[in-house]
């Protein structure tokens, strides 16, 4: 069954036909091409695919696509400004909190979450909130030292 969808996209309105039973995830990456949502388990398990919906990080794979009806969802390619990194993005590059990039767009979301709530985070609550994301990388602690340097950018800039 095919149902017709408005939603924004990256602050952009976009209309499309999906098959009700379509993820966001395949709705994003394969029709929408924003290939910065990546698919990794298809469980909900890896944070991979994760994406912000009203600026809530969600697991797209199994989020369906009819469920962002009317919702703002924002990719990885999104949060860019005038084509410079977003402040979040900085803090992973000034961190080595990359390596080989495929966990990084769903850990940036979900570290801009955490920096636009406007809360303070304490370390283990840090590692907490990242906790839905498996990266086979870098070992996790410069993950968290980039979401932490991105949490004190932001409090001392909203100073």
């Amino acid at each position: 069954m095919q149902k017709r969808i408005a939603l924004k996209v990256n602050g952009r309105p976009v209309q499309i036909e999906i098959d009700i039973r379509e993820s966001l995830l395949d709705v994003l990456r394969d029709r929408l091409q924003f290939t910065g949502v990546k698919q990794g388990c298809s469980v909900g398990e890896c944070g991979a695919c994760t994406v912000l919906i009203d600026g809530v990080p969600v697991n797209s794979c199994i989020y369906l696509a009819a469920w962002a009806d009317g919702k703002s969802v924002t990719t990885v390619e999104g949060i860019a400004q005038d084509g410079r990194l977003s402040p979040v993005q900085e803090a992973f590059v000034e961190e080595g909190a990359i390596q080989c990039g495929f966990c990084t767009p769903g850990l940036v979301l979900s570290t801009t979450a955490l920096v636009e709530s406007g809360k303070r985070f304490t370390h283990d609550e840090v590692r907490r909130e990242l906790s839905g994301h498996l990266c086979r990388c870098t070992g996790y602690q410069k993950i968290i030292d980039a979401a932490e340097r991105a949490l004190r950018e932001a409090e001392a800039a909203s100073e």
